[in-house]
């Protein structure tokens, strides 16, 4: 059975949470405060923890940031009323999976978290290499033969997602719903320019393409023979 760690101090939303994820199958452990939040996401094992920021005894993200600092890499949904972009960015560059802000439909918290889940399955590896090329998702660090690489939050994030599938074809649509979390109708030329922007970085000097284009489909990571 999936394992849910629910952090949320506000006791009508955090019973209502937790009755409503309890009957769709999950078993969901909730606390009401920072420090117990924190403690049991560091002592046990959790397939997703869904975190307010706003708490008392720790804050949201100054847990999350802990966690990630310590190798914790559990999938999470940070769930607030704080909305604005700057939270937004800030829970994503710290390691966040997702970003649910108040007030929410259930049925989309509950989308989110299965898009996290299958997201989560994909792999562990805190370090991913293809060729010379690595990624270090702890550090949020990217080297090319030992050069490092300089990208922006997003430009990695996109870069983690292909490396994870690396040989599979990934769609748009797919990399819309789950890098940018967004529908995939207005973020078409959005991808492609950051397809291009990770291309410009990775293949300079002459080096080999790998991010190649499934025409009519998206896009497969690899190092080709």
């Amino acid at each position: 059975m999936v394992r849910i760690l629910l952090v949320e101090d506000e006791a009508k939303v955090r019973r209502g949470l937790q009755r409503g994820l309890e009957e769709e199958g999950y078993e969901v452990v909730a606390v009401d405060n920072g420090e117990d939040g924190y403690r049991r996401a560091s002592d046990e094992r959790f397939d997703c923890i869904v975190l307010d920021l706003m708490l008392p005894g720790r804050d949201g993200l100054e847990i999350l940031r802990e966690l990630r600092t310590g190798g914790n890499r559990t999938p999470t949904m940070i769930l607030t009323a704080r909305g604005t972009v700057d939270d937004r960015v800030r829970g994503l560059d710290w390691g966040a999976d997702d970003y649910l802000p108040k007030p929410f439909a259930f049925a989309e918290l509950l989308a989110r978290i299965r898009a996290i889940l299958r997201r989560g399955a994909v792999g562990t590896e805190t370090v991913l290499r293809a060729g010379d090329l690595m990624l270090d998702c702890l550090h949020r660090r990217v080297a090319q033969a030992e050069q490092v690489i300089d990208l922006t939050a997003r430009e990695f994030e996109l870069l983690e997602y292909l490396m994870r599938r690396s040989g599979e074809v990934v769609t748009r649509d797919m990399i819309a719903r789950d890098v940018w979390r967004e529908p995939a109708g207005s973020m078409t030329n959005v991808i492609d320019v950051y397809i291009n922007y990770l291309r410009t970085k990775l293949e300079r000097s002459g080096r080999a393409r790998l991010i190649h284009t499934v025409r009519g489909v998206g896009y497969r990571f690899g190092v080709e023979e």
